[in-house]
């Protein structure tokens, strides 16, 4: 039977209300037929998912989409190294072939990159479709599924092609959670200890604390973890939708992060893997900057290296090409690089004056 253990609403701008949706929290959700019943009936559905997860949920899934009208699968292959143009020509071509219309609704059963392919698609298809958010890593629960933002990597960069294109529901089945290999779930603890460092000092703490019950995923913790992740996200989204003030806090480490995939190339380290190096380096420019103390980068660098996360970019990776790198990300803004600290634990800013000599300093220290 499945057990619904918390329900969240993303409550967006009263202007336009009509896009705010749930996030249901629970187990045994996704092969539940009243999860979909009230979103498919006499609806076309576009499934997709990637050769990793369909294998694992897709079959559950479908069986549970009684009340679809039509339904046609798609299955790419998985990996940020297909976060491309060709995967989204694949799904559009699917749901034209097939006939569907702009009441269809698209499925996002997968991690973050299905989910951010999806959206991108359902937002492009007939001008707007459609779509739900089924995440099946750590990660994608918790950060990825809510707020709307979607797209492709390109050559110059990650994620520069894409859209905000709102789901109409997260369903966030912690069963999934059971098939997902160490590395991904360890990558998904990078986006949620984010939350406390960036707005939740108490959280922080609380993550540090109990990291041995994370790494063991034990029911209580993850699910209070993914609730409290989910939670200071609905709220940031709510308050600032497209990212024109707050939501870019949430990029803490990012900037870095997305550096060091487009040096290493994408699929080397995991989207979480590189935020988590970041977050480290972001987290010494504050105290670099007088902002913060020494002691949380301490306590961050043991809790990555507790759950099994990088700390530092790979040997070899130079502050020359670190910069390059960050002056081609998507959150340049008047040609300068918008770097995200923290004024204290818990508290995020944009930084403003920062030089490359600081960096520099930063990443090799």
């Amino acid at each position: 039977m499945p057990e619904l253990l918390h329900t969240l609403q993303v409550d967006l701008a009263a202007a336009t209300a009509d896009r705010s949706y749930p996030i249901q929290i629970g187990r045994g959700l996704i092969a539940d037929t009243s999860t979909w019943q009230p979103l498919v009936e006499g609806r076309g559905v576009i499934l997709v998912t990637d050769d990793h997860v369909g294998p694992l949920y897709g079959e559950a899934v479908q069986a549970a989409l009684t009340g679809a009208s039509q339904l046609t699968e798609v299955v790419l292959p998985a990996g940020e190294s297909h976060k491309d143009m060709t995967s989204i020509q694949k799904i559009l071509d699917a749901a034209l072939a097939e006939k569907h219309e702009r009441g269809s609704l698209f499925v996002a059963l997968g991690g973050g990159v299905v989910g951010d392919m999806t959206g991108f698609a359902a937002a492009c298809f007939l001008r707007g479709a459609d779509f739900v958010q089924v995440p099946t890593t750590l990660l994608a629960q918790v950060d990825s599924s809510v707020g709307g933002k979607t797209g492709v990597n390109h050559a110059m960069g990650k994620n520069l092609i894409g859209a905000f294109h709102q789901p109409q529901q997260v369903v966030v089945d912690l069963d999934t959670l059971a098939t997902l290999p160490a590395r991904e779930y360890a990558a998904g603890l990078a986006e949620v200890i984010k939350y406390g460092l960036i707005r939740d000092a108490e959280f922080f703490a609380w993550l540090i604390d109990n990291v041995e019950a994370l790494k063991r995923r034990e029911e209580a913790a993850l699910a209070f973890a993914i609730e409290r992740s989910c939670a200071i996200k609905a709220f940031v989204v709510a308050a600032d939708e497209r990212e024109g003030g707050v939501r870019a806090h949430l990029n803490f480490g990012h900037t870095f992060g997305h550096a060091i995939e487009r040096i290493q190339g994408y699929g080397d380290w995991l989207h979480g893997e590189a935020v988590a190096a970041g977050m480290v380096l972001a987290s010494r420019l504050s105290v670099l900057r007088g902002t913060l103390d020494s002691e949380v980068v301490d306590q961050l660098t043991a809790f990555n290296q507790a759950v099994g996360l990088p700390v530092a970019p790979q040997a070899g990776v130079t502050t020359q090409a670190m910069l390059e790198a960050m002056g081609s990300d998507k959150k340049v803004s008047g040609g300068k690089v918008r770097y995200i600290v923290l004024a204290q634990l818990g508290e995020a800013v944009v930084a403003e004056n920062v030089t490359d000599g600081d960096i520099a300093r930063v990443i090799d220290a």
